[in-house]
């Protein structure tokens, strides 16, 4: 014999059930949308937390129950995750916005000593500047770029190991690291 819900699914009105139903058979939607999707239509005809749990892949009801409650308070948005654990994002939209305006300006090559943008150079200016961001790491950095679509491998020029041009008093030359095989092995 079941227990009595102590938070029982509100009636979901048509257009719920009709996007539930949408989500709960997509094929393209994330893997946790469409679990979370199934097991509330399974509530919603009748079926107790356990044997939601079951036909949507969790392993206990509380699981269900807990997205039954999130759900009749916050409807639709319940579906999706929420911060998974870790350490909190301590930058927002505020902070993004500075680092993306830092990638999008162009270096000064005589005040940021480069032409072009390096993760640590880009980590120094933020970490310098006025308004900047003073605690700012490189993966940060790296992480923002990655979510807002730029690649760095395919922007970035590279130089060849062991080859570098130094200026000397009769002109630039080419200087090779002899030692280069060495130091890959």
């Amino acid at each position: 014999m079941s227990r009595h819900q102590k938070d029982p699914l509100r009636v979901l009105n048509e257009e719920e059930r009709h996007a539930l139903e949408h989500l709960s058979r997509s094929m393209s939607q994330p893997g946790v949308h469409i679990s979370r999707a199934k097991a509330l239509l399974a509530v919603a005809k009748g079926k107790s937390s356990t044997q939601a749990a079951e036909r949507a892949g969790y392993r206990v009801g509380d699981t269900v129950s807990k997205l039954v409650n999130r759900f009749n308070q916050e409807g639709m948005a319940a579906l999706q995750p929420r911060h998974g654990g870790g350490t909190p994002a301590s930058y927002g939209v505020e902070e993004t916005e500075r680092i993306l305006a830092e990638v999008r300006r162009l270096p000064a090559h005589n005040e940021d000593g480069t032409a072009t943008w390096s993760l640590s150079l880009l980590k120094a200016s933020l970490r310098q500047a006025p308004d900047g961001l003073p605690h700012v790491s490189t993966y940060t950095i790296w992480g923002v770029l990655h979510e807002a679509g730029y690649n760095w491998q395919k922007s970035r020029t590279w130089c060849e190991t062991g080859k570098v041009l130094r200026k000397r008093k009769r002109g630039v030359v080419t200087v090779r690291d002899q030692d280069t095989v060495a130091k890959k092995n």
